[in-house]
C-alpha cells in the first residue's frame, strides 16, 4: 500500500506540471502539442498501472485501485486548467523548457530512487532493468519518429 500511495503521490507531482506544460506547448506549437499528447498518452498507461497494481494487491479492491489511479491521472488536466488561468502571462520559452526538464526529472528520480530498488528487491533484476531500458527506448523512438 505504501508503494502504491508513494507512486501515486509522485505521479500527481509529475502530472500536475505536465498538464501545464502540455497545454502551453500546444499553444506555442500545435505540432509540439501533438508530440506531447502521444508521448504522454503512451507513458500514462504504465503510470496508471504502477499506481493500481500495488493498491490492488494491498487491498484486493479493484475500485480502490481504480480510484487512486484515476486521482493521480486527473491531476494532469487540473494542472492545465490552473496553469492557463494563473501562469499564462509568465510562460516564456526558457520557462517552458526548464519546466519540461523538471517534470521529466521528477519521474526519472522516482523511477531510479523508488521503483527500481523496489523491483530489484523482488529478485527480478534482469526484468526490471530490461523493462526500464525498453521503456526509455520506446519513448525515444516515438519522440524521434514524431519530431
Amino acid at each position: 500500500m505504501k508503494t502504491g500511495l508513494l507512486v501515486s503521490a509522485g505521479i500527481v507531482i509529475h502530472n500536475f506540471p505536465e498538464g501545464i506544460l502540455t497545454m502551453f506547448g500546444t499553444i506555442k506549437d500545435p505540432h509540439l502539442g501533438l508530440v506531447l499528447l502521444i508521448a504522454i498518452a503512451l507513458h500514462n498507461i504504465p503510470e496508471g498501472i504502477s499506481v493500481a497494481i500495488p493498491i490492488y494487491y494491498a487491498t484486493k479492491n479493484r475500485k480502490k485501485a481504480f480510484i487512486w489511479s484515476f486521482l493521480s491521472g486527473i491531476s494532469e488536466p487540473i494542472g492545465a486548467i490552473i496553469g492557463f488561468f494563473v501562469l499564462f502571462p509568465f510562460i516564456t520559452p526558457l520557462v517552458l523548457n526548464l519546466a519540461l526538464a523538471f517534470v521529466a526529472g521528477i519521474m526519472v528520480f522516482i523511477s531510479f530512487d523508488e521503483l527500481l530498488p523496489l523491483s530489484l528487491s523482488h529478485g527480478e533484476a534482469h526484468l526490471a532493468i530490461t523493462s526500464l531500458f525498453i521503456g526509455m527506448l520506446t519513448m525515444t523512438t516515438v519522440l524521434f519518429l514524431l519530431g
